[in-house]
């Protein structure tokens, strides 16, 4: 699973002119999943996310998780971030898992986050045509790969 965490002062997503998910403030979180995750890959992510110290401090540190911040966080399905480009111009993306293995894993995902959270993760609709609009904090974007943690 790879997942492309953006510190936010506010972030949402509109489908067919309706929001159906967002947040004041905390992390949008970009989710792509891969035919090879499982509930090893998400369980890394939750933890790795959860207490992911990028949110500062009393001294402008960043040195509090989304948990000390008590942030939001918002999740977006995205397949594009298995993306390949390696040959011509045109993305491929068959790195990407096929929605019925995608799906219940995004959720999985999304319900695991929101156990360690204790509060909703708002979502997009998986598979539609989305449209995100954030605030980047800072700007901190960080991303995560569950195949090679670094």
């Amino acid at each position: 699973m790879r997942v492309l965490v953006q510190r936010v002062t506010q972030a949402s997503v509109t489908v067919e002119g309706q929001v159906c998910g967002q947040i004041a403030g905390g992390l949008l979180l970009l989710v792509g999943v891969e035919d090879s995750d499982g509930d090893e890959d998400i369980g890394w992510l939750v933890r790795k996310i959860s207490q992911l110290r990028i949110f500062n401090d009393a001294d402008g540190v960043m040195n509090r998780s989304v948990l000390d911040a008590g942030g939001e966080v918002l999740a977006v399905s995205q397949f594009t971030l298995f993306a390949t480009t390696k040959k011509g111009n045109r993305p491929g993306y068959s790195r990407a898992a096929r929605p019925e293995v995608s799906r219940p894993l995004f959720e999985r995902f999304v319900q695991q986050m929101q156990d360690a959270l204790g509060k909703p993760v708002p979502t997009g609709i998986f598979g539609a045509d989305m449209q995100v609009a954030l605030v980047n904090d800072g700007p901190v974007t960080i991303w995560l790969d569950s195949k090679a943690p670094e």
